[in-house]
């Protein structure tokens, strides 16, 4: 079985949802895990966003990358720059890999204009989760 581990900067946003489509498309042939440079939370507007697309992420915790140094990693997924700056070395032989998406938590605006930024998010995320399952794990 795979494992993987997702990296973002706060662990509360991104990478919780790339942690909850990764997990819904490898079902049982992939063992997945996120964690962040720091912790800040899971953001609820992330839970809320999934929820609509099927997926509970409302369990998640937001683990800090210090918790997993002793799990040995096939792929680590980096989806943001920050994440891949501050921490450019994992111990491991893990493949890495790397894709900047857009932290819709930093939008200001109407109620409309900030879900909209999550909701982009989350289906750039999805296709991204989906492509990498399809191409790395099944």
């Amino acid at each position: 079985m795979k494992k993987i581990l997702v990296l973002c900067t706060g662990n509360s946003c991104r990478s919780q949802m790339a942690e909850g489509y990764l997990r819904h498309f490898a079902k049982e042939a992939a063992t997945i895990y996120s964690a962040g440079v720091e912790t800040h939370g899971v953001n609820p507007r992330a839970i809320s966003i999934m929820k609509e697309d099927g997926i509970d992420i409302s369990s998640h915790t937001s683990n800090n990358l210090d918790e997993y140094l002793d799990i040995t990693f096939d792929y680590i997924l980096t989806v943001c720059d920050n994440a891949k700056e501050r921490c450019p070395f994992f111990p491991g032989k893990a493949e890495r890999f790397h894709y900047n998406f857009f932290d819709p938590s930093k939008i200001t605006g109407t109620e409309e204009e900030i879900h909209k930024a999550f909701e982009k998010t989350r289906n750039e995320i999805k296709t991204y989760c989906d492509n990498f399952i399809e191409d790395n794990v099944a």
